[in-house]
């Protein structure tokens, strides 16, 4: 699967096609009209631009990229606020994960397989600071990304804020929480916020969420789970209850 599109107009041409783009990478000070174009573009898509080193495109493609390259997702992600309402129309009890500085597609795509095997309906990622659906992801959710919505939105607290306003508890998932895991209900519309094992879920997010959990841990040096493993036993957990009442 090869999602790298390389060249100014090859990638203005996916852009006006309603591509996916996961990354933009433009050579810093490149100047010209075609390259203005190619910015305009992107700032009216609201596409992130990664100003690199020459160099740096010249190790990701020997071939004449002119400056710019770019990564089509394999997916079309989608967006929540015509998600949600369209899970609530065909009765459904939402159950969501929110991925918050989770980096490692690896991870992305275990915690995408996991999701797809406890019937959550979709996981929402940030646009900066995050894994995206590439190739790699793909292949380590075992195709789960294929079939699992991804909604890619701006600003978490923004998303959090729509869902809650929407009826969806967001419940998240930190070593900072006093509360275990299991004393949430899950029963109802729940999103669940994880963060990377290194940065956590962000300050911002943790503030407006509705409740914080913690997966009790007892053992010394290591004190944290992977995030794609403490994902599962949050979802699982929620299975769980989802089933003893019927949901």
């Amino acid at each position: 699967m090869n999602d790298l599109v390389y060249g100014i107009r090859a990638i203005l041409e996916s852009i006006e096609a309603g591509n996916e783009i996961n990354k933009l990478m433009i050579q810093k000070g490149l100047q010209g009209d075609l390259m203005r174009e190619l910015r305009q573009a992107a700032r009216e898509s609201n596409l992130v631009i990664q100003e690199v080193p020459k160099e740096k495109l010249n190790r990701i493609t020997s071939k004449n990229h002119q400056g710019a390259i770019c990564f089509v997702s394999p997916v079309s992600y989608y967006r929540i606020d015509t998600l949600l309402p369209m899970l609530f129309e065909e009765g459904k009890t939402p159950l969501l994960v929110i991925l918050d500085n989770v980096t490692d597609v690896r991870n992305m795509g275990a915690i995408a397989r996991t999701a797809m095997c406890a019937n959550a309906h979709a996981l929402i990622i940030p646009r900066q600071n995050s894994a995206t659906v590439t190739a790699d992801a793909m292949k380590a959710s075992a195709g789960a990304l294929a079939t699992l919505p991804v909604c890619r939105e701006p600003n978490l607290v923004d998303v959090v804020r729509y869902l809650q306003q929407s009826g969806v508890q967001v419940v998240a998932g930190t070593e900072k929480a006093e509360k275990a895991y299991w004393t949430a209900d899950y029963t109802m519309p729940t999103a669940i916020v994880l963060g990377s094992e290194d940065v956590g879920i962000s300050t911002n997010v943790m503030r407006v969420v509705d409740e914080l959990v913690r997966i009790p841990i007892d053992s010394k040096p290591i004190d944290s789970l992977n995030v794609s493993v403490a994902t599962g036993i949050l979802l699982f957990e929620a299975v769980k209850q989802r089933l003893l009442v019927g949901v």
